[in-house]
């Protein structure tokens, strides 16, 4: 069997850069080398492209740019059909059969680099430009989510013209607490939760600072659960989480130190809720066009009721991350799960 030619593209101009750095790591380790032969491709902070001939552990402690990355580029041009490496000797042309993105948040979860693939006839294993587009903006995703039947949270939408008494009016109707949070980002970047009017401005402010539209958004009573996702026509699910919170929210130390939360896989909730929980991850993942893959994110309320919180078509992926921890309880281990993405990845 010949084998597969798949680029990893990893880093990237955003805030979740070091995380991606860990995902792409991970899958290169867990991808099975006599049915894949994984191109490395990373972006610095600034934006430079880069073809990674070194190790996975050198990526991880960002030690990646060295004299093993060569410049290159992924070429738009369909004639190409892959990366564009300019060595030494001349520019050397790797072709590829498909691209897996391992790019969190801005510049890479949110149809960017998507597009570039589109235009490039390049496969992308993953969301599209369009589902990535409409997840990653969290206004347009709970608009669709909530059109869908779907439970959304109370929220207005605010834009950097507003004056503070526009802001005051514009949020009078929402119920504290709230979470202030930029439109456009991930890994909880720049998200605030409040209990007053007078935090506001200030959560607004920090907001802005990782997008140019905010949205407050009124918080939801209950505990965070998650579905994860696989396939594009034929679906398989992991098994539903819980995050158990000891106080405040599931913010960026949270989520990558546990410090005072835990995540319960399976989630502590009977069947039939959990059931419930992975048919409403269906529907929001067929509603926001996703492939591939992504995790579904939802807020069970004590009354049993579900409400959308947003899709992660990019989730970290790294051994310990939920993603791939709910796979594990769906019988899927960590290096079936990679090899199954990157097989149906390759065949879509």
């Amino acid at each position: 069997m010949t084998k597969k030619i798949i680029g990893i593209l990893f880093g990237g101009c955003s805030s979740e850069y070091e995380v991606s750095l860990q995902s792409a790591a991970a899958v290169i380790r867990a991808a099975d080398p006599a049915r894949f032969t994984l191109i490395p491709v990373g972006i610095t902070r600034q934006g430079q492209w880069y073809r990674f001939y070194g190790t996975p552990e050198e990526m991880e402690q960002d030690r990646w740019v060295t004299g093993k990355a060569v410049p290159a580029i992924l070429s738009p041009d369909r004639s190409c059909g892959g990366l564009l490496e300019f060595a030494e000797e001349g520019v050397r042309k790797v072709a590829l059969d498909a691209v897996l993105p391992m790019l969190h948040g801005k510049n890479g979860e949110d149809g960017t680099v998507q597009g570039l693939l589109a235009l490039a006839g390049i496969p992308c294993i993953g969301c599209g430009l369009l589902s990535s587009a409409l997840c990653m903006d969290k206004s347009t995703a709970h608009l669709l989510a909530s059109q869908a039947g779907v439970k959304v949270p109370r929220s207005v939408l605010l834009d950097p013209m507003g004056t503070a008494s526009d802001l005051a009016k514009r949020t009078e109707d929402l119920a504290y607490p709230l979470f202030v949070k930029p439109v456009n980002a991930g890994s909880s970047f720049g998200i605030t939760k409040i209990t007053g009017p007078g935090q506001l401005a200030d959560a607004v402010s920090l907001a802005f600072r990782y997008d140019s539209q905010v949205i407050v958004e009124e918080a939801v009573e209950g505990f965070e659960v998650g579905c994860a996702v696989m396939g594009t026509s034929r679906l398989f699910l992991g098994e539903v989480d819980e995050i158990e919170l000891s106080s405040g929210f599931f913010d960026y130390e949270e989520k990558y130190t546990l410090k005072t939360s835990k995540i319960h896989m399976p989630a502590r909730i009977d069947e039939a809720t959990a059931q419930r929980i992975k048919d409403t991850a269906v529907l929001l993942y067929r509603a926001l066009h996703c492939s591939g893959f992504a995790r579904v994110d939802l807020f069970l309320t004590p009354s049993g009721e579900i409400v959308f919180n947003e899709i992660n078509t990019i989730p970290g992926f790294t051994s310990h991350s939920r993603y791939p921890n709910m796979m594990k309880g769906a019988g899927l281990s960590f290096e079936e799960t990679v090899n199954r993405l990157l097989d149906e990845g390759v065949r879509a």
